[in-house]
């Protein structure tokens, strides 16, 4: 049963403590990432053996395969998936930004270009259960930002096959290549290449332990979104919320995995007694109701506070992954909660709106790293390149000061470099 915590009366240490994986899988990635580095596709068809049961003689998806994908999923959810496409695109294309050049004075010209990574990789999670929102969450920005290849990797079934709505989503989005891979080892293929899967420069998408730390350790190679932790959700609701919404918006995190974290922030003992006992109806007829169970007694809390207020500090404490704002007019307090990836605004508002439909991105900072990051955007698949043109008048104007700082540093020929162009008849 989830336990209710008087804020003031106990520890801080209980109040924010997190879940924290407890296997050290950090030798077992770096023998994986070197294998692949060393054996390229013979590594890969190798790991889907061991690891996914799938015995491949290509890891590349086919054309092929992706039609009778489409044509094999219901109508109803393509048209769903096309809807949601259209709500993220519509989100993104907001995040564009645009190169700018400042020409304010004589002789100098100054400015900032926008370019997109040229391939982007996406890692796809298999396993337990398919996640074809990640597809066009992560991808879509990509192709928004202008990248002129995205790449995706997921594990095959036993069967050698992608699922079907994992390559439904691929097509919806656009992807452009797709390959049978999963774990530490198809991380290692798109920093570093293999015979079939192509280098990129950038690689985003959530996965299991093995996948967040092989993530860490090819980053400086390639660019990385973060390392995903377990996922979160804190709901911050007073009184007058409906125990059962705010039960199951729990639920629909805490069903995730047995880490997840699903927290309650309230200023009413009523509610947070209301909700425990919710909590203990609807655990039941989940179908994943032994991964829930796990996760609710574990790592999950109901946090009484006095005020409403005080329970957004709380949350900014926290910084949560998901942050539910379940109070009559949220805009009233949007300006109070500093650190969040996503929020959540309102009594009809439930953060499985954000996973799958409204358009803002599903892909969020964890473990309380929203006090410094930002949930995947456009801006992930886009570096900047600046530039500089002066004159020789405009240099000159300025190439004593140049020299000044240069010299202050002990960097003569930094100074030289600038004044010599302006010494005598030199052009």
């Amino acid at each position: 049963m989830i336990q209710i915590l008087k804020y003031g009366e106990v520890k801080n240490e209980e109040i924010f403590a997190r879940a924290v994986p407890a296997v050290n899988v950090e030798g077992i990635v770096a023998d994986i990432i070197e294998n692949v580095k060393q054996n390229g596709d013979k590594a890969l068809i190798e790991y889907a053996e061991k690891f996914d049961k799938a015995t491949l003689t290509s890891l590349q998806v086919t054309p092929q395969e992706i039609e009778e994908a489409v044509a094999a999923v219901e109508p109803k959810f393509l048209e769903a998936l096309q809807k949601a496409a259209k709500n993220i695109r519509k989100f993104h294309e907001k995040q564009v930004r645009n190169s700018f050049i400042i020409n304010d004075e004589n002789g100098v010209v100054i400015g900032q270009k926008v370019i997109p990574v040229d391939r982007a990789g996406l890692y796809v999670p298999g396993g337990t259960a398919a996640y074809p929102s990640t597809v066009l969450m992560d991808s879509i920005p990509a192709k928004i930002a202008g990248c002129r290849e995205v790449v995706m990797v997921t594990p095959p079934g036993a069967d050698g096959k992608i699922n079907p709505v994992i390559l439904a989503a691929a097509s919806v989005a656009g992807v452009d290549k797709i390959f049978k891979i999963g774990g530490a080892g198809a991380i290692a293929a798109l920093a570093y290449g293999t015979e079939s899967v192509p280098k990129v420069d950038k690689i985003v998408g959530p996965g299991n332990a093995f996948v967040a730390e092989a993530k860490k350790q090819v980053f400086g190679k390639v660019s990385i979104d973060m390392i995903a932790g377990p996922s979160e959700i804190l709901i911050v609701a007073d009184g007058a919320s409906d125990p059962r919404f705010v039960a199951a918006d729990l639920l629909s995190q805490a069903e995730h995995d047995k880490l997840a974290s699903a927290v309650l922030v309230t200023d009413s003992e009523t509610l947070a007694v209301a909700v425990q006992a919710e909590l203990e109806n609807q655990i039941p007829q989940l179908t994943r109701a032994e991964i829930a169970r796990v996760s609710i007694d574990n790592n999950g809390k109901i946090i009484v506070a006095d005020t409403l207020e005080a329970a957004i500090e709380i949350a900014n404490e926290i910084a949560p992954e998901h942050l539910e704002l379940c109070v009559d007019n949220p805009f009233d307090y949007l300006d109070q909660i500093r650190h969040a990836g996503s929020i959540f605004m309102g009594r009809h508002c439930p953060e499985a709106l954000g996973d799958y439909f409204a358009g803002p991105n599903h892909t969020l900072p964890t473990s309380g790293t929203a006090r410094f990051s930002s949930p995947l955007s456009v801006d992930d698949f886009v570096k900047k390149t600046q530039y500089t043109y002066y004159t020789r008048e405009a240099l000159k104007a300025v190439a004593d000061d140049v020299a000044y700082f240069a010299k202050a540093e002990g960097l003569t020929a930094h100074a030289k470099s600038a004044v010599i162009r302006t010494e005598g008849d030199t052009q």
